[in-house]
């Protein structure tokens, strides 16, 4: 399966965990949710992957934490927040540059309607 179409599986899982949920939980619910959506769909994800970076002659083992990493192809941010802001799209293009990923989604779920709170980012 290529970016996009796990892409879409990860957007249609979202939709069905916002239709189910709502707004107002915290992230780690929601990333929860969304990884068990996912697993259902045969889709692997995993939550909370460490990626290291280097900065100079040193390896920082834990540089960040991609909220979900999806058939290891397409970094998830996972938000529940009253906007997104130009800072999240920041951190998402930096975790895919730094892990070298292609594709991004950064997924609000304190919206009404979910489609409001997905925005694509492709690294290049």
């Amino acid at each position: 399966m290529d970016g996009d179409a796990t892409a879409r599986i990860i957007v249609d899982s979202a939709v069905k965990v916002h239709s189910a949920l709502g707004p107002g939980l915290l992230e780690t619910a929601y990333e929860a949710c969304l990884r068990y959506e996912l697993g259902k769909r045969n889709v692997r994800a995993r939550s909370q992957v460490p990626m290291s970076l280097r900065y100079g002659d040193v390896d920082v083992e834990v540089g960040y934490r991609v909220d979900l990493l999806v058939d290891e192809r397409v970094v998830v941010e996972v938000k529940s927040c009253q906007g997104l802001l130009p800072i999240h799209t920041a951190q998402l293009l930096t975790y895919l540059r730094l892990g070298q990923f292609r594709l991004g989604l950064l997924l609000n779920f304190n919206v009404s309607h979910m489609k409001d709170g997905i925005r694509r980012v492709i690294n290049g």
